[in-house]
């Protein structure tokens, strides 16, 4: 007999603000909001501690940075402990002077820290200067056995690679969350936004075929105009738009534009049922990939 092992998640979209200790209040506000849902694995928006400073390269914006494990996962960790739930909080890390990364920690249920993932991919864009700010992370892909399932996280430009997706299911991650903060461009939105939306919300649910997997995916909200920014500055509009999949690509529920707490029960025998009906694990081609690891086959 399959014994059942249905995990609730919940994911928290919110606003940020310009006081750090106010942003890392709302954020547990909205873990307890979850967990009064329900909810047993509960994932924060990327860098939810202050604006997404990395619109410019300015060094002020490094004393943001603390340690972790450091005072924001001590904090987390006794809310975790309290409610009985696992949560993903991503932070912006100071490993060492010069040296700082953007960084996922992992806290269990019993308020244990389980360890940390540090963004491989980082972005150089418009307005999402990250490699002013983050050395590309060390640690690898992995994968962690919380009280309520095994779990995998990754960082929103980690998204957009299948290579990331696959090695953490092939770690053992039942679901992958993907922490992000992603959003239009102001002169770009008419033209371009509603292509860039469904192309960033495909790539991930195609993840989830592919892995036979769940994927969660919080994104923050709100229009964010850097403080010191010039008059004519235009800021970001993050598209908020957090989702949970199924592994087979399917929606279980979707946020819209504004704050919101998004919680969804996920069945991780799936996982397993989906994985032997689309067995593309099974099927990989591992002797035929070694170009995988060519910058470019020329």
């Amino acid at each position: 007999m399959t014994t059942l092992r249905t995990v609730r998640v919940g994911l928290v979209q919110q606003r940020v603000g310009g006081d750090p200790a106010g942003n890392l209040d709302r954020a547990i506000e909205g873990i307890r909001a979850a967990a009064a849902r329900g909810a047993q694995i509960i994932c924060l928006q990327e860098l939810f501690g202050w604006y997404y400073f990395c619109q410019r390269e300015d060094h002020e914006f490094f004393k943001l940075a603390e340690a972790i494990p450091g005072p924001s996962t001590d904090r987390l960790q006794s809310v975790a402990k309290e409610l009985g739930v696992v949560i993903v909080a991503s932070l912006f890390e100071r490993r060492a002077q010069g040296l700082y990364h953007n960084t996922a920690a992992v806290i269990d249920a019993d308020g244990s820290y389980l360890g940390k993932y540090r963004k491989m991919h980082i972005p150089d864009d418009p307005q999402f200067y990250e490699k002013f700010y983050f050395t590309p992370g060390d640690l690898g892909f992995r994968t962690w056995e919380t009280a309520f399932g095994k779990i995998g996280v990754l960082i929103c430009w980690d998204q957009w690679y299948p290579e990331a997706a696959r090695l953490t299911a092939m770690s053992g991650a039942e679901i992958l969350f993907y922490p992000t903060a992603i959003g239009w461009l102001p002169p770009e939105k008419e033209e371009y936004g509603e292509r860039q939306q469904a192309a960033w919300e495909t790539m991930q649910r195609s993840h989830a075929v592919a892995n036979g997997c769940y994927v969660c995916s919080v994104n923050r909200t709100g229009h964010e105009v850097l403080p010191g920014s010039a008059p004519d500055a235009q800021g970001i509009e993050f598209w908020g738009g957090s989702f949970i999949a199924d592994p087979s690509g399917r929606l279980l529920t979707k946020a819209g534009q504004d704050e919101e707490i998004l919680v969804a029960d996920c069945d991780l025998n799936q996982v397993d049922v989906v994985r032997t009906h689309w067995p593309f694990l099974r099927d990989r081609r591992i002797d035929a990939y070694g170009d995988m690891t060519r910058r470019y086959i020329d």
